[in-house]
């Protein structure tokens, strides 16, 4: 027998450090995926402060400002009962990442940085943020105070690691990891993970898209599984204009996707599936 599993990713207009927009989007789109009735949200890379803030992610405001944000989400009821993956810069080990956090009804299970960087066309990561090169290695982060008193966590998982469920096992991906050929979605799938997740700001060029579109569908050709594709959308202050497009790809096939270009604040992509469970 299989198991029905709803997932939403989605495409958001975030904007560079409007930290109370941002937080208002992102609610806003939890809430759109639990009316659909799905169990996990996957939003763009950066969500929380924005993917153009420059050199402003040197500033300890921003890092500041992120933990408030993601302690207002982990507080907040429209969060509870679904798994929330969302982006955001964090320090660890004095050394700036670039991470989703992945928690549920008021945990963090998981934070993961980001292992390879985009430093290519209108990149410039390395600029910002260091890759996490410790392949199948998890550290523990001590989480401020904030997060401390809120969650009742004094550390979490960091590093390079899978969610493994009673029903399935979801690995993480960014961006850039997507395009690379040692993607990390070819060992996890030789892993047995079923549903991989990428959260990307990708912006607009000539057949980027299409190209983008191939790339999520030969993540699951060879192996199999769900493979979901959120993006930022919009232009956040920066030259740039990323152009939406959530995807979704089962079994080397699109199943669904979002509007390109999208004047919307808050896109979503839904998808209802049926995927045999590996506990049965």
């Amino acid at each position: 027998m299989g198991r029905k599993v709803i997932l939403a990713t989605c495409s958001l207009n975030q904007w560079a450090l409007d930290f109370d927009g941002n937080l208002e989007r992102i609610l806003r789109s939890i809430a759109i995926a639990k009316s659909q009735g799905a169990k996990y949200r996957l939003g763009p890379e950066l969500e929380i402060c924005g993917y153009g803030c420059a050199d402003h992610f040197y500033e300890s405001d921003t890092l500041l400002h992120c933990f408030q944000v993601l302690r207002k989400l982990l507080e907040s009821p429209v969060t509870q009962d679904i798994i929330c993956d969302v982006g955001m810069p964090i320090m660890h080990h004095n050394v700036r990442y670039n991470c989703r956090v992945i928690f549920l009804n008021g945990k963090i299970l998981l934070i993961r940085p980001k292992m390879l960087l985009a430093n290519y066309g209108n990149n410039r990561e390395f600029r910002w943020f260091s890759p996490w090169n410790k392949l199948r290695h998890v550290e523990e982060y001590y989480l401020p105070r904030m997060i401390q008193d809120m969650t009742g966590q004094d550390t979490v998982p960091f590093g390079d690691c899978i969610l493994s469920t009673k029903d399935t096992c979801i690995g993480s991906e960014m961006c850039a990891e997507l395009w690379n050929p040692r993607s990390p979605h070819v060992d996890m799938g030789l892993d047995g993970v079923e549903i991989f997740t990428n959260s990307s700001a990708s912006y607009h060029e000539l057949r980027k898209a299409d190209h983008r579109v191939n790339l999520v569908k030969s993540a699951t050709m060879k192996s199999g599984g769900i493979y979901m594709f959120a993006n930022q959308k919009g232009c956040d202050g920066d030259r740039l204009y990323y152009d939406g497009c959530a995807t979704v790809a089962i079994n080397g096939d699109i199943v669904a996707q979002g509007r390109q270009f999208s004047l919307d604040d808050v896109v979503r992509t839904v998808l209802c599936a049926l995927y045999a469970s590996q506990n049965e």
